[in-house]
């Protein structure tokens, strides 16, 4: 796989229609419980102050998402989740965790934070996020569970230079936590580059993934961008596939 380096991507190049953006975060929103079976969204009015879009971009997201099944409108009530889970598409699934059943069954994971720090960036880190090596950087390591059972950990690294005020305690970071950067920070995650691989398990992922060694796992590299093009979360992620495949959708 290419080895993409963050100097060399253009805005034009990760771009992605802002209503394809919303859809994206309103499906995750969905997903991992923000929104159940049968709540009523927000107006369309709220929804654009609270991603920062114009409202024909919110409608355009919802109708879609509507035509799709994920929603349906209801006449003096609303914008309505229906509580189906699609399984045709990736558009449908958690932006970032691509984690399929063996059977290709979406999966809704948990995630707990294992270590929370901030600190210097290493020579790697600052050149993948670009910024100065003396930055410091927001560092955690958080673990996610499928059913209960450990399938992915993952270390996440963010400039601490656009955290103001960021949790100091691992369990205040919010589940929703790409929710939480657009919200909090107007930081919306509009592209992703990925490299994966695959290597032998350490003693730490046999640990976390309850993994009996030899063993192998996946690994995923990670540098996600905001709507101006700029790398402003770098992820390591290692995985088992004993009962998960990752799944990537081109369309």
């Amino acid at each position: 796989m290419p080895n993409y380096s963050a100097s060399t991507v253009r805005p034009g190049e990760l771009s992605v229609p802002l209503y394809e953006v919303v859809k994206r975060q309103i499906t995750e929103g969905i997903m991992m419980g923000k929104w159940q079976a049968g709540d009523v969204l927000p107006s369309e009015i709220a929804l654009s102050q609270t991603f920062g879009v114009a409202v024909g971009t919110i409608r355009r997201a919802l109708t879609d998402l509507v035509n799709e099944g994920l929603l349906s409108r209801r006449r003096k009530t609303g914008t309505v989740v229906t509580g189906r889970t699609p399984q045709h598409s990736l558009r449908f699934f958690f932006q970032y965790f691509r984690l399929h059943g063996l059977d290709g069954s979406l999966q809704n994971s948990v995630s707990t934070i294992l270590s929370l720090e901030t600190g210097s960036s290493s020579p790697d880190e600052a050149d993948r996020l670009q910024i100065d090596p003396a930055e410091p950087v927001v560092r955690f390591h958080r673990l996610r569970t499928v059913g209960g059972k450990p399938v992915m950990h993952e270390i996440l690294v963010l400039p601490k230079g656009r955290l103001p005020d960021f949790p100091t305690r691992g369990e205040d970071i919010p589940p929703l936590f790409y929710f939480h950067l657009l919200e909090r920070y107007g930081i919306r995650i509009s592209a992703i580059r990925e490299q994966i691989g695959a290597t032998l398990a350490t003693n730490e992922d046999a640990e976390l993934l309850q993994l009996e060694l030899p063993a192998a796992v996946l690994t995923i590299d990670e540098v996600a961008y905001d709507q101006s093009a700029v790398p402003v979360l770098i992820s390591t992620h290692r995985a088992t596939t004993t009962s998960h495949r990752y799944v990537h959708e081109v369309q």
